[in-house]
């Protein structure tokens, strides 16, 4: 079956985060955007804030119903935890079991939501310790991690990042090593178009690796930019994801800094750039 790329673009909530919920919601109505990858952080919703499960739960039942009431589904959950306090690899164990411990309520949030795919990243290993450390702590917290998800059926999605963030997943090869050393169903793929190009790599050779395994894209311009401001070829990555029949989820991230004083104007013209090549396609 033919998948409409257009039904499957998203936006990732994490430019608002100067902005309050009322704000980012009014604003992708008005973008027409019909798919969140919703942010779970500061202001919008951290779980931390919240004493038991079922203050959490109800303050969720609120923002999905805000959510659904403007036609907007959340796609996927993505709570913030590249940097501190949580950390797969810390030499500590007691911070690694906070860590995963936090997602295990993530994975209850993410259930209130209707979404099944929580979004994760390796972070970073310490840098003045060995590399081979990091990386075995990180391949037995997300063995751990995806023993967790299967309780409520989720699915968690990786994404491999620049070498400014992380010393342990940042090419197609590492990204490859560690869904080999974690070998667990539950553990997909985002494809990071950004740290893909950092990466000096290209879309085609990580469909080729991985096909289905990627159920996700992040689709921004260099450096997160809005699209067709930069000089990556979006229309080239469109057009491929079309020929391989993509059918996960196409999220914008246009989360440069740069764009935090008018996250609208930033998703707004965007979309307009994805409304013209659907247009002329």
């Amino acid at each position: 079956m033919e998948i409409n790329l257009r039904n499957r673009i998203a936006a990732m909530s994490v430019q608002y985060l100067q902005f309050s919920l009322d704000y980012l919601i009014d604003s992708y109505a008005k973008c027409g955007i019909h798919n969140i990858e919703f942010w779970a952080g500061e202001p919008h919703y951290y779980r931390m804030d919240y004493l038991t499960r079922f203050e959490a739960a109800n303050r969720l039942k609120s923002i999905k119903a805000r959510f659904t009431d403007n036609g907007i589904k959340v796609i996927m959950f993505t709570p913030e935890t590249l940097n501190y306090p949580y950390s797969f690899s810390h030499p500590d164990q007691a911070v690694r079991n906070r860590t995963v411990e936090f997602f295990d309520m993530c994975c209850q949030d993410a259930l209130e939501l209707d979404c099944h795919r929580i979004f994760i990243n390796t972070g970073c290993g310490l840098r003045d310790i060995k590399r081979e450390e990091s990386w075995k702590r990180v391949v037995d917290s997300l063995v751990r991690l995806c023993d967790v998800g299967k309780k409520y059926n989720i699915d968690f999605v990786l994404e491999q990042l620049q070498p400014y963030e992380s010393n342990l997943v940042t090419t197609l090869a590492e990204m490859k090593q560690i869904i080999k050393d974690v070998g667990q169903q539950n553990l997909k793929i985002c494809l990071d178009v950004v740290a893909m190009e950092v990466a000096g790599e290209q879309m085609k050779e990580w469909f080729e690796e991985f096909g289905k395994g990627i159920v996700h894209i992040h689709l921004a311009d260099r450096n997160h930019q809005i699209l067709g401001t930069g000089d990556y070829p979006i229309k080239a990555y469109l057009e491929y994801m079309n020929l391989v029949n993509f059918d996960g989820y196409i999220s914008l991230e246009i989360n440069d800094s740069i764009y935090w004083m008018d996250p609208h104007r930033s998703l707004y013209q965007s979309i307009g750039y994805l409304n013209n090549y659907f247009t002329q396609a």
